[in-house]
């Protein structure tokens, strides 16, 4: 019998995942619902931290799974897609974001500086993977439009210096004219 002839798809992630070096998960998106509990997707980040915290490995097959991980310091990436998917798309997406966070936390990739950065690891997912489509590969790009979308922080996200350094610039502006 022959097998099935696979479609080609644009979704190609199915998870992105960071968790310390205890295995706990300090950021999980995931795209689809193979694993579509808490607990069913906690069980998961177990195994695949037990599974990969040793080893020297960027690849993985687990639970019928294609795994690329890399670790630093504390901190252990994973990106998931699917058994058929190609390995260099999901190792483009961990380089990705891992140089994008690299860039954006001054090369100080680890647990602490990543908790106190979680919005822009948030909008750098984001720019990276769209609903388990691959939108960007390039983390000059990511970080980029981090900062851009950075900029548009609402007034009431803004602090109390940031406020009075954009009334003195229009103030000073105003009074130029």
């Amino acid at each position: 019998m022959d097998s099935p002839i696979l479609e080609p798809s644009l979704y190609t992630v199915k998870a992105v995942l960071i968790l310390d070096n205890d295995g706990e998960r300090l950021y999980a998106k995931y795209y689809d619902d193979t694993y579509p509990t808490v607990k069913e997707q906690k069980a998961f980040e177990k195994n695949i931290f037990n599974k990969t915290h040793r080893t020297d490995s960027e690849i993985a097959l687990l639970e019928g799974l294609t795994v690329v991980y890399k670790s630093n310091i504390d901190l252990f990436f994973y990106v998931i897609g699917s058994s058929h998917e190609n390995e260099l798309m999901l190792m483009a997406v961990l380089n990705c974001l891992f140089d994008s966070l690299s860039q954006m936390l001054r090369k100080n990739v680890e647990r602490r500086a990543l908790l106190e950065n979680m919005e822009g690891l948030f909008l750098a997912v984001d720019e990276i993977v769209d609903g388990g489509v691959i939108l960007e590969s390039d983390p000059q790009q990511v970080v980029h439009r981090v900062a851009l979308r950075g900029d548009d922080v609402p007034l009431t996200e803004q602090t109390v210096t940031q406020v009075l350094q954009s009334a003195k610039e229009q103030i000073k502006w105003s009074l130029l004219r």
